[in-house]
């Protein structure tokens, strides 16, 4: 992935705000306004806050038991006219087919077949002419108003699932959005191939966006822990072994300092922080990713000090002692000293001097 920063300004450093200054400078990234608009950093504030212990699972929304009826016919006979229409909205008691009935008559007596329920119709099994026998699904109908989200947890985790517990779902189909439920069913039996048992969670869905078969990824809460330390999921970077967030400098502007963190437990909102932030600290949820590939420095942390402050800073971002300060400044290489190549040509040009010198004083001595 690239980005295209116009103007990004860039030096390390160190691992915390009170390390030694070249340190400091080695983990700091600094950005200009135009980097942080195409990056779209956002911060938030480390803090206390209450922390929930999770249990992720993947499943599938189906339909709600009950929520599911098919029209079938008493009769034998054909179907003489179709009234619905493949997932179309059907009213409950509204005609749905008309089956001409084998006995004779002229015309022959017909029956027209009504709606069970009020739904989509998700299943269409005949077409106008053809034969109708008894105990035949011409059609399924399927109330989608409430969905059941069944989640497989693995086996070995059952014990800490219980009736009532809330969870969070997400729908990769629909994006942006979390459906907050409580778990209504939990299976029986488990599936010894699967290793998995079934909790299921009624959610509401009244725009009806659900729809059976959809993946679903849970979250579900199985106890609360106060006054956790804890910072958005998206700030922590890096792998297991060196786990490190962007913290907000506290001075200088556009400023971001790579801290290792110590984490603990995670949920699907929250890491716990073990040790490497203070309360208040501003850490990148928005864009920390591409920051961590950020490079090409333009401007030294001792010019962005510089430019924030007003006064000059040493090399590394620390301040100047008064005695840096008073200090003469070192000659220009122009005035102390020429270049190598310069004194090169000089001395060349200087040999030919000589040379032709001897050669017209050996030339009047011949004379």
């Amino acid at each position: 992935m690239r980005f295209h920063l116009p103007l990004f300004l860039l030096t390390t450093l160190a691992c915390s705000q009170a390390a030694d200054p070249a340190a400091r400078a080695s983990n700091t990234i600094i950005l200009d306004e135009t980097a942080v608009k195409n990056l779209r950093i956002e911060t938030a504030v480390a803090e206390e806050t209450t922390f929930e212990e999770t249990v992720f699972a993947l499943g599938r929304i189906d339909v709600l038991p009950g929520r599911r009826a098919v029209v079938s016919s008493r009769i034998t006979g054909r179907a003489l006219e179709v009234l619905l229409k493949p997932d179309h909205a059907v009213e409950k008691g509204a005609a749905a087919l008309v089956v001409e009935s084998r006995q004779p008559g002229n015309p022959p007596p017909s029956v027209t077949l009504a709606a069970p329920l009020t739904g989509l119709v998700s299943r269409l099994e005949v077409v106008t002419g053809e034969p109708v026998e008894p105990g035949e699904a011409l059609a399924e109908i399927v109330d989608l108003t409430d969905v059941y989200a069944r989640a497989r947890v693995p086996d070995h985790l059952a014990g800490e699932l219980r009736a009532g517990q809330p969870a969070r779902i997400t729908v990769p189909a629909v994006p942006g959005r979390t459906f907050e439920a409580t778990l209504e069913h939990f299976g029986a039996e488990a599936d010894a191939e699967t290793g998995t048992i079934e909790a299921a969670f009624r959610v509401a869905n009244p725009d009806l966006i659900l729809r059976p078969g959809m993946r679903a990824e849970f979250s579900i809460v199985t106890g609360r822990r106060e006054n956790v330390f804890a910072i958005p999921q998206s700030a922590v970077q890096g792998d297991a072994s060196n786990r490190f967030v962007f913290v907000k400098d506290f001075e200088l502007p556009n400023a971001f300092l790579r801290t290792p963190v110590v984490t603990g437990k995670t949920n699907d909102r929250l890491v716990e922080i073990v040790s490497g932030l203070f309360p208040a600290d501003e850490v990148v949820v928005t864009g920390a990713y591409p920051l961590s590939f950020v490079g090409g420095s333009t401007l030294s942390l001792k010019e962005a000090l510089d430019a924030a402050h007003g006064h000059e800073h040493a090399a590394d971002g620390s301040e100047l002692t008064d005695a840096e300060k008073n200090a003469p400044a070192p000659a220009s290489p122009e005035a102390g000293s020429q270049s190598p190549f310069w004194m090169i040509v000089s001395g060349i040009l200087f040999a030919a001097l000589v040379v032709v010198g001897l050669k017209k004083t050996g030339s009047r001595h011949a004379q």
